[in-house]
């Protein structure tokens, strides 16, 4: 039997690539071995993405981001940069990465409704091995921070960035993001004017409760949350309010349910708790996609955004997850839960389409 086609709308690929130091052309055993007596990362030696993988789980396109964050206090905790040039020039570096994989045939950019359509038929082709097919990629920026002035905007446009998402955690040059509170900064607005001549999407995933209903109602191009759960599950503003999900709805938006644990279960608590003594399970997403479909009427606006190995791995992952390619078990677990093959088509990668074949036509 043929395994569904997935989409992935949120991995950190080049991150764990050049800051993680993964070379993610290996096996991902080999991977975890290399790292098995490093200590400068929790998830050390507990990835769970590779480009093998990848194939394996017939995840054959992905949004893979570019990330690197503005902020001399050092006081998130998370990696950061001392100033706008030294962010972009992290980007870049990533981009780099990508490039090369491209030039190995492993990965391959998609930034248009052509290229879509033309990565969708050879992954189609049954003639071809998974193993044989590169990863399709769409670009996407994590944190506006790396955009040294709007300008830059257009550079990224440039080489391919389709999607972008203002802020990411604590405070941003162009909004401020999770665990944070207050308005878009003016960079923020004028960059949203340029954002919508170029048609690019918006990523609402981080934004503050009053950056989300204030980007909604500026921005009129196409809006996703590519790594979202639900709030009235997993309580945080870190998570969609019911309202916040209607309006997404009504812009007939797509949202990426994510697997980190913390996000699926709010018992979890980072770097303390134990998937299997929580008993989190993959399933547990499905609360969170049923909780949307019921508000929602049905399966149109729910989908895949894993964000696995994004600052975290096994640790922090569903227990019955060892890799990326065990999301072809939500195909069973779906059906269980009373979903029918139309549903999970539309969750695995019919939404996602749907959602880029209108925003590109």
């Amino acid at each position: 039997m043929n395994k569904r086609f997935i989409i992935d709308s949120h991995l950190d690929l080049a991150m764990n690539a050049i800051e993680w130091n993964r070379d993610l052309t290996l096996p991902l055993e080999e991977i975890r071995l290399r790292e098995m007596h490093l200590k400068d990362k929790n998830d050390r030696g507990k990835g769970t993405v590779c480009l093998s993988e990848l194939r394996k789980g017939r995840i054959g396109l992905v949004v893979a981001t570019q990330l690197a964050r503005f902020d001399p206090s050092g006081k998130t905790g998370i990696t950061s940069w001392n100033s706008p040039q030294q962010a972009w020039a992290m980007t870049q570096a990533q981009l780099a990465w990508y490039r090369e994989m491209e030039a190995l045939g492993e990965m391959a950019q998609v930034t248009n409704l052509k290229q879509l359509e033309s990565h969708l038929a050879l992954w189609d082709d049954l003639r071809i091995a998974d193993e044989k097919k590169p990863v399709g990629y769409i670009l996407s920026l994590e944190g506006a921070d790396s955009l040294v002035d709007v300008s830059y905007l257009h550079r990224a446009y440039q080489y391919g960035l389709r999607a972008i998402g203002l802020s990411h955690f604590g405070p941003g040059r162009y909004a401020p993001g999770t665990k944070m509170e207050g308005p878009l900064t003016g960079l923020g607005i004028e960059l949203l004017k340029e954002m919508s001549k170029l048609n690019l999407i918006l990523d609402i995933t981080h934004l503050t409760d009053e950056g989300f209903y204030q980007v909604m109602e500026i921005y009129q191009g196409p809006v996703w949350a590519s790594h979202h759960n639900v709030r009235r599950i997993a309580p945080s503003q870190r998570q969609l309010s019911d309202e916040q999900i209607k309006i997404l709805i009504e812009r007939d938006a797509v949202i990426g349910g994510m697997l980190d644990c913390w996000a699926m279960d709010s018992r979890f608590i980072d770097a303390v708790s134990d998937p299997w003594q929580l008993n989190i399970r993959l399933e547990n997403l499905v609360d969170h996609w049923d909780h949307i479909c019921q508000i929602s009427g049905d399966s149109l606006h729910v989908a895949i955004g894993t964000d696995l190995d994004g600052n975290f791995g096994t640790e922090q992952s569903p227990w019955d997850l060892n890799s990326i390619a065990d999301l072809q078990k939500y195909e069973h677990i779906l059906a269980h839960r009373g979903y029918k093959d139309e549903d999970i088509d539309n969750i695995f990668h019919k939404n996602w389409l749907r959602f880029l074949r209108r925003a590109w036509r």
